[in-house]
């Protein structure tokens, strides 16, 4: 059994990084809680959290939590922030850390820069408490800077944090040679994902639902309200830009009234393989 202690930087009235609307403990929380649900697809893999909600935890009592529980590995997850003047992606493990602990940096850092496409800042070493205090290897990631408009308007999409947390896990898959549990959809957002979808619209304004017929024609079927998510399966040029939606029905690509999204490239592979296997 890995037993994988994660971390949710900050949390209650103490709040991280500040910056164009964004709050450092709320991201964490995020994407650790993604990360947690993530691993839960694997055989022999137990996760225990720092915090799952928004509270306050001393530094020492999560270190203490972790070492008491006995985890193989102390993942702590951050949101940087420097006066708005740098951007990317970077990672800490204590001073003359070796073995272990420099494996698992290599390796998560390496596939949360694939899965994100985030700018590298490096490996680095930090005397930092749940680095120090931590018996077990342990990594702390900063992604991304919360105070820089480009990172922030990554950090507020949640497929984009979705990509943030799947990185750590196939970091982690790869780190410990985690094996796959009976291949089962996989789920976005806790929708299962299925053949041929490449994405989802949420309907943010009244719009309509047409039918295409096999000439494509349009009939108009209803208007669709504000809340509404569709599946995707495909998008075309026709009608000013059209997403197909399935079973013939589609819908127009106006800006304000839609929101189109796209799971991980990671999630994208598993469903094609999940399918057609």
């Amino acid at each position: 059994m890995v037993k994988i202690f994660i971390d949710p930087g900050h949390g209650g009235s103490d709040s991280g990084a500040t910056g164009n609307g964004l709050l450092e403990k709320n991201l964490t929380l995020q994407i650790s809680v993604m990360i947690r649900d993530m691993l839960s697809q694997y055989q022999n893999t137990e996760v225990k959290m720092s915090r799952t909600t928004d509270v306050f935890v001393p530094l020492k009592e999560r270190t203490d939590s972790a070492n008491e529980w006995g985890a193989e590995f102390l993942l702590s997850v951050h949101i940087n922030a420097f006066n708005g003047a740098a951007s990317g992606y970077e990672d800490y493990i204590f001073p003359g850390a070796a073995g272990a602990a420099v494996t698992y940096q290599n390796i998560i850092h390496e596939e949360v820069l694939k899965e994100t496409g985030f700018s590298d800042r490096g490996k680095k070493q930090g005397n930092l408490h749940m680095l120090r205090e931590s018996r077990m290897p342990a990594l702390l990631t900063e992604n991304g800077f919360i105070d820089n408009a480009s990172d922030a308007a990554k950090l507020k999409q949640q497929a984009y944090i979705e990509r943030i947390a799947q990185g750590h896990v196939n970091g982690l898959v790869r780190a410990f040679n985690l094996k796959e549990k009976t291949p089962k959809p996989p789920y976005w957002d806790g929708v299962e994902m299925k053949q041929g979808q490449i994405g989802r619209i949420s309907i943010l304004k009244r719009i309509n639902l047409w039918k295409r017929d096999a000439n494509n024609r349009l009939t108009f079927v209803r208007i669709l309200q504000p809340g509404e998510r569709y599946r995707v399966y495909g998008y075309d040029t026709l009608y000013g830009g059209q997403y197909n939606v399935g079973s013939g029905y589609w819908i127009t690509n106006m800006d304000g009234y839609i929101k189109y999204e796209t799971p991980s490239k990671e999630m994208l592979q598993r469903t094609e393989e999940y399918y057609n296997s």
